[in-house]
């Protein structure tokens, strides 16, 4: 059940709230559908209740705010958009990622894409999808975790007819299962087929709160939709013939040559035009919304010539097709008031335009006591009511298997495999170009490092990596679909940075033995003997890699961007370096000479296994400029990252 109390988003300058004061329930086992127009406040109260906007009023899913609930994903279910993943991403892919992040097995992902019918495109690209399909994906989504609650902001918007009729009997499923469904629509015919309550918003506020039969009954009725080129010589001869006949019939006209005759039928309109040789290009059977505020501009109602103000709508047309069983009883009270009304001798009673029933505003436990206010005499001490609770946008949780998550991530794409081979190809370029040239240590030669260059391609590879790893998550925020923001959280900041520093491991050996082999090949075995201080020198280009890594992931991390990460990158030998060795260049009584030396003695104690000489070659890197701009640059990184996490966010 989702209790919503008091929703109202804040003030912008002179604008009107988007939402003020909005109030309703869903309960389980029921659809519910928010109505209104484009503009009404439908989506912000959606933000609102999902805290993904700021505002004031809380809302109830089971009793509690989303923010108290251990694991969200588990409890409601969002469809807001498209879905936001990768376009180079499968479908199961996608799907089994997201299994990871919400901690449910990875075979939950092809039952939902069985429930969806997306078995046959399960390897399908995300950027190849319709929007049909695209729908659907974010209903599997949506249903992955098996919540209790579905909260869907225009599921059926831009689908046909029968994919819509789809996705409602996939609503109409889950509700009588026991669960619940709100989605919000501008289509009244929509809402009326498909939900058993239906909440309609006008300009930010609760315009009605009904059921079915009441929302078909006041908001729904029959009409005849006319196109002709003589339109408004058509809608003052109709007018005049009703008034005339002492018919009640309302023309409405409409953009273009449309006019919109409530109150009569194909028949007596097709007669009037043709007894005045008016051309008629449409003349059709349609139901039509009466709408939050009706306007009419042509009236034949007899009373008007009293002076009597019409504010009536007509009784609703036949909304019983292709409605459930759950609500057949609404949809047959909607049939027979439709069929009252085209009965020429039948009742002329009518009904309010609006359901004019206070909507629920939830228990006074809930709400503080403020339920009882609505209550109160205008004016009074007690119709005054505190303001609802602010709404914080609180940031998302972390995955509940962040590793597991970060390798489906990385390897679902083939980013991460074209960025190592091209590291491969240059590599090995640039070794043949550098032996061939000569004047090029072995070390550097192996590892495809010209004097020249700031730092090899290994590295730049393993930083531009790491700069995906966070910068693809901002820029297709697949796991944040649901909250709005990408969760910046020391679990999945370690998943990055351990699959990071593997990434970068694995391509710094790769790229050594490619270029060992093609220069063995090349030039013989001269330049491939393996150098006395091999182990230090490994380590020290494993720190290398490794550093630039971390680098990107901190970086891309802190910046929200991809281009900030790889940009971190190259800012360290390019302007850290620089800066930092004219500040030790700089006048001073007393120099850091022998530093690294220093060090590495200080190192030199028996470590187990013979590890003292990895910890002097990470001493040694260290003591490089390129090494102690990069110590430099990740502690930064991190600490702004840490800073970022532990404080308070509130936007």
């Amino acid at each position: 059940m989702i209790q919503a109390i008091g929703l109202t988003s804040n003030a912008r300058k002179e604008s009107p709230l988007a939402v003020d004061d909005v109030s309703f329930e869903a309960h389980a086992g029921r659809v519910t559908a928010l109505l209104g127009a484009r503009g009404a406040g439908k989506t912000t109260a959606v933000r609102l209740m999902l805290e993904l906007q700021q505002g004031r009023g809380v809302t109830y899913f089971r009793g509690r705010p989303l923010h108290r609930l251990a694991h969200p994903a588990r409890e409601v279910g969002v469809l807001l958009g498209d879905v936001p993943g990768h376009p180079a991403r499968t479908v199961q892919g996608q799907l089994r990622m997201l299994c990871s992040a919400a901690g449910v097995p990875v075979q939950r992902a092809d039952e939902v894409l069985e429930v969806v019918g997306l078995v046959s495109l399960r390897d399908q690209r995300l950027g190849t999808l319709s929007r049909g399909m695209d729908r659907r994906l974010g209903l599997a989504c949506a249903l992955l975790a098996d919540p209790h609650t579905l909260v869907l902001d225009g599921p059926a918007d831009g689908l046909s007819t029968r994919e819509g009729k789809w996705l409602h009997g996939i609503l109409r499923a889950h509700a009588s299962l026991g669960g619940t469904v709100l989605f919000t629509t501008d289509d009244p015919k929509e809402a009326a087929r498909t939900a058993d309550r239906i909440v309609t918003l006008d300009e930010g506020k609760v315009a009605a709160d009904q059921d079915v039969a009441d929302f078909a009954r006041t908001r729904l009725r029959p009409r005849v939709a006319v196109r002709s080129p003589h339109a408004v010589r058509l809608g003052v001869l109709l007018t005049k013939e009703a008034r005339t006949a002492k018919r009640r019939v309302e023309v409405v006209p409409e953009d273009g040559n449309r006019l919109s005759v409530y109150g009569s039928t194909c028949a007596d309109v097709g007669e009037t035009a043709f007894r005045h040789g008016i051309l008629v290009h449409q003349l059709a059977d349609e139901v039509g919304d009466a709408g939050p505020a009706v306007a009419r501009t042509l009236s034949a109602d007899p009373r008007d010539e009293r002076g009597a103000a019409d504010t009536t709508p007509f009784p609703p047309a036949n909304v019983a097709d292709n409605t459930s069983d759950a609500h057949s009883d609404a949809a047959a009270s909607a049939l027979a008031a439709a069929e009252a009304f085209n009965d020429p001798a039948g009742p002329s009673t009518f009904v309010p335009l609006v359901d004019t029933t206070p909507a629920p505003a939830g228990p006074g436990t809930v709400a503080d006591g403020q339920g009882d206010a609505a209550h109160d005499e205008p004016g009074s001490a007690s119709s005054l009511a505190p303001l609802p609770p602010p709404i914080t946008v609180r940031p998302a949780r972390s995955p509940l298997r962040p590793l597991r998550y970060e390798l489906r991530r990385a390897t679902g794409i083939a980013t991460g495999y074209v960025t190592i081979a091209l590291v491969l190809a240059v590599s090995a370029l640039l070794s043949v170009l550098l032996a061939r040239i000569g004047h090029t240590p072995q070390p550097r030669l192996l590892a495809a490092w010209p004097q020249e260059l700031p730092l090899p391609p290994a590295a730049l590879g393993a930083g531009l990596l790491g700069a995906f790893a966070f910068g693809d998550e901002f820029r297709h925020p697949a796991l944040a679909a649901d909250r709005g923001t990408v969760p910046r959280r020391l679990g999945l900041l370690t998943a990055k940075l351990l699959v990071g520093a593997a990434t970068a491991v694995l391509m710094g050996v790769l790229v050594v033995g490619c270029d060992a082999a093609l220069l063995h090949l090349v030039y013989g075995s001269e330049l491939t003997q393996v150098p006395s201080d091999w182990l230090s020198l490994t380590a020290s280009w494993f720190a290398l890699v490794v550093a630039c890594a971390w680098a990107g992931v901190l970086a891309s991390g802190v910046f929200r961007s991809t281009a900030a990460g790889l940009a971190a990158v190259v800012a360290v030998p390019v302007v850290i370096v620089p800066l930092v060795q004219k500040a030790l260049e700089g006048p001073s009584v007393r120099t850091a000479a022998g530093l690294p030396t220093r060090l590495r003695d200080l190192a030199l104690v028996h470590w187990p296994f013979g590890a003292e000489r990895f910890v002097a070659a990470g001493v040694r890197m260290v003591a490089q400029p390129v090494g102690g701009a990069l110590m430099l640059s990740l502690s930064a990184l991190l600490c702004a990252y840490l800073l970022m996490v532990l404080r308070p966010r509130v936007r």
